[in-house]
């Protein structure tokens, strides 16, 4: 399961709420921001400063003081460098409706992992962690990010499950192919309740949030499990 966009607000909601509190121009942040991410990933593009602060490879500060660079304020004036992650994520808050989808799966028996590709780590609440999840993998912990193989095999392994036997939600379409590409059961999340209708139907574990109906009683869902009974090895 991704972090932000899925158990938070869609990011640009989030990125939105800190342009408009800060009086930041819009147009310099689209412009940078829409290199950069497209240079991330993109199969042959370069490493920049998205892909060298979601691996690792630079601090958070060394981030900041690049992206500030290249972004003004309305009024034209320079964009403070220090905190300026934090400021921008400070809107972003976990979603109560995938917090619960998470936990009516662990109920059922499933395992979870978080597997998120990370913009300093202060993002995360830490602390809900345990309850949620049985392997957390973060990616400028493990120098490693999505849409690389490896982090999605990392995340498998910490569960102690084939890839095949996995399932994982991103808000990025790139991550959800990568994902499937290893193996895993892709799900492009879009709104906790379209989520939570793709992960019944897969596992016929009853959600509350879920769109559409479930497998009937007895009756066995796509990966050969009876409605209502986990498919073993499969985690979210």
């Amino acid at each position: 399961m991704d972090w932000g966009g899925v158990l938070t607000p869609p990011i640009l909601t989030t990125v939105r709420a800190w342009i408009a509190a800060e009086a930041i121009d819009w147009e310099s942040y689209r412009s940078i921001m829409k290199t950069w991410i497209s240079q991330a990933y993109h199969v042959d593009g370069d490493p920049n400063p998205v892909y060298a602060l979601e691996r690792g490879e630079c601090t958070p500060a060394e981030f900041e003081r690049q992206l500030a660079g290249q972004l003004l304020h309305v009024d034209g004036g320079a964009v403070m460098a220090e905190g300026l992650l934090q400021r921008m994520f400070a809107a972003s808050v976990p979603e109560p409706a995938m917090y619960e989808i998470i936990r009516t799966l662990r109920t059922a028996g499933f395992s979870t992992a978080l597997l998120s590709n990370s913009w300093g780590g202060d993002e995360y609440p830490r602390a809900d962690f345990p309850a949620l999840f049985d392997a957390v993998v973060i990616s400028a912990e493990v120098g490693m990010r999505k849409p690389e193989a490896g982090i999605f095999l990392l995340a498998a392994d910490a569960l102690g499950l084939d890839p095949r036997e996995c399932a994982f939600v991103d808000d990025v379409a790139a991550n959800v192919a990568a994902a499937a590409d290893c193996g895993m059961t892709g799900v492009l999340h879009t709104d906790p309740a379209a989520t939570a209708a793709a992960l019944a139907d897969l596992f016929g574990v009853p959600l509350a949030w879920a769109r559409g109906g479930l497998p009937a009683p007895g009756q066995r869902g796509p990966f050969g499990q009876h409605a209502g009974q986990p498919a073993h090895g499969y985690q979210a």
